[in-house]
This record gives C-alpha cells, structure tokens and sequence, in this order.
C-alpha cells in the first residue's frame, strides 16, 4: 500500500500526522509512505529524521502584505504542479490531509489526478485550509462533534476524535533525574505549544520568578525560538527547569502532577487520554478563538481548569495551582470526569475508514 501523508507548520498538525503513518504501518507490512511538507518549517527537519521520505514545496500561508501574497499566489500553482509529478511518480493509494496550508495544494492535486483524499481537522472550529479543501476531499476526519457544522458537505463527516490521544498512552515515560529534577517532590509542566509563545512567556515571569518558588518543581517549556532571549533577560526560582523544547512531551506528562497548557487539541486530548489534572490558558492569538472553543466544553464537564489570558495574575495562578496539587477530592473529580470522555483508537477509525474509501 502506497500513501502521501501531508501536514505542517505546528506539531499540533504533524503529531496526528505521524499517529496516522504509524497506524498505517502497523497495519500494513508493504506500506510504503511519502510526506509532502515546506520547505522551511520543522517538518522539513523533523520527519527525514524519522526515515520517511520527505519532499518539499514552498508554499506560505497569506498576510496582508500583497505584493508577497501576489508571490505566493505564484507559489501555490507551481506546487499544485510539483504536487501532481510528485503523485503520477509516487502513486499512491491515498493522500491524507492533517492541517496547515501546504495541505492546500497536496490535496487539490490528489483530486485532479482521481486519488482518494482523507482530511483530518483536529479542531472545533476548522482551519481556513481544511475549509477550503473539505471540497476536494472523500472523506472528512472530525475531533470534536462540534465541527460537522462548518463544512458545508453531505455525507462524507466521521467522527474520529483525534489521534494523539491513544498515541499519548504509548509513550515511555520520562526519567526524573535525566532532566535533572527532585524525585520526591510533586511536578508542574508549562507548556505554551510547540512554538512557545511570547504573551505566555511574559505573563508568566512573575510567577516563575517568585511564585513558583515552593514545594514542588517547576518544568517550563518556552518554545526553540523564545528560549535564548527568555533566559538571558530573567532569573528565575531555584525549582523552575526551563527547556526550549521536549521531544515526546506525553513521555513527560505522564511524570507531571499537574499540566498547565495551552489549548490545541492535540495537547488536550494526551492530556484526557493520560488523565493529568491540568488548567489550560488558550491562546487569544488564533484563528477564530478556535482554542477557547476546543477547551470550553472540556471545562463545563469539568475536565479541566480554564483560565483565559487575560485574567492571569499571580496570585489566582497560584491558587489555582495549590489547589489543583493538594486538594485530593478536587483532583480526583477532575480524573473521574476525564475517565467519562472516552479517547477512542483513532487512528484505527481512521485507518479503517481509508481502507473502505480505497
């Protein structure tokens, strides 16, 4: 079995990305794999490095800058070539489309040439991408029930959930003393996405510098980008391990006591599927809120702790956190409501629903 797998930009659309490829493998002995990507983001990195054949296409996503849009106009329909070469030579069964705007040109090609097309959208209010393209698709892969309301299509929704959830509860946990942490004292984990973010970073200072300093350690995680600049101009407490980035984060989480996360669906549903207590700030920074609206349902059910942004001060930030790690009862709730979300095998709905379209 042949399959083009593409998605990019974030690790929220190249961890299902990679859940799906690895579904896919243990599935079929003969799979042979192929994932399109940018030619500049970390995909380009991060995927040859786990021996899948890589190729590129230079694609950007649109500003208000029209003389570079007017480029990327260019862009798109030399990919959208590149992409239909790439397929004639490769051809594959199935291209499968999770997130990002170098899906766009991947996906229409697939179509032009007649391929089955499965696209994956791990959000509840879908990208501009998978909107664009929900048109060219065969098969349409849903995290969140909420989303079928916004592609207008008939007939070609499931519900999948999202694949880093079952893909989260095989992974090895880490050591504590490999990241040079206290065994014997509880963990708190900051992650603020797989490119950090600058709004977290600076809200957090404070915290990190005074009221982390107590009982319990502190891991957090700035993003590759943010890391230099964020240590060089503070000086934080003694408990707080700042990292640029963790590969396998779920292999940390299952070691944290307590996560304190922003809100992509990936990161949400590790988190429900591994049952970790946690309170999730979204970032305000994305298209259409989309990551308030992944975690308010979560906090109605109480599964999580929601706190927006905007209403982050130390003090309620330390009480939340207090509260989360030493109130058994709360805790305990919270796990109990996480256990009634079930996480399905995803990936395996997936997998199974392409073999049906192919």
């Amino acid at each position: 079995m042949k399959i083009i797998v593409t998605a990019g930009g974030t690790m929220g659309h190249i961890n299902p990305a990679l859940a799906i490829i690895e579904e896919f493998k243990k599935q079929e002995k003969d799979l042979d794999v192929l994932y399109i990507g940018t030619h500049n983001r970390m995909e380009k990195d991060l995927i040859p490095k786990k021996n899948i054949k890589y190729e590129s296409i230079e694609i950007y996503g649109f500003t208000k800058n029209i003389f570079f849009d007017f480029k990327n106009i260019f862009c798109i329909k030399a990919s959208l070539k590149k992409c239909q070469k790439i397929m004639l030579d490769f051809k594959p069964d199935v291209v499968i489309g999770v997130g990002g705007y170098v899906t766009y040109p991947v996906i229409k090609a697939a179509h032009k040439l007649g391929i089955k097309t499965f696209i994956h959208e791990q959000n509840s209010i879908p990208g501009k991408s998978n909107k664009l393209i929900a048109k060219y698709a065969d098969l349409i892969g849903i995290s969140f029930l909420t989303s079928k309301q916004y592609f207008k299509t008939d007939g070609k929704i499931i519900y999948t959930g999202h694949p880093c959830g079952a893909k989260a509860l095989l992974s090895p946990k880490k050591n504590k003393s490999d990241l040079g942490l206290d065994k014997t004292k509880k963990l708190v984990t900051f992650v603020a996405g797989s490119l950090g973010s600058e709004s977290l970073n600076a809200k957090m200072q404070q915290f990190l510098t005074l009221g982390a300093n107590k009982n319990y350690e502190v891991v957090y995680i700035t993003g590759k980008s943010l890391y230099a600049d964020f240590t060089k101009k503070n000086h934080f407490a003694q408990n707080v391990h700042l990292f640029p980035f963790i590969e396998d984060l779920p292999g940390l989480l299952k070691i944290s006591d307590l996560v304190v996360s922003r809100a992509g669906a990936g990161s949400l549903f590790e988190i429900l599927a591994l049952k970790i207590p946690s309170i999730i700030i979204p970032s305000p920074n994305v298209a259409n809120n989309h990551q308030y609206y992944n975690a308010k349902e979560l906090a109605e059910k109480e599964c999580i702790t929601l706190i927006e942004e905007k209403e982050i001060t130390l003090s309620l930030l330390d009480n939340k956190i207090d509260e989360l790690l030493n109130d058994k009862t709360k805790r305990l709730k919270m796990i109990r409501n996480m256990d009634n979300e079930k996480v399905s095998m995803s990936s395996k709905v997936i997998y199974d629903e392409i073999k049906k379209i192919i």
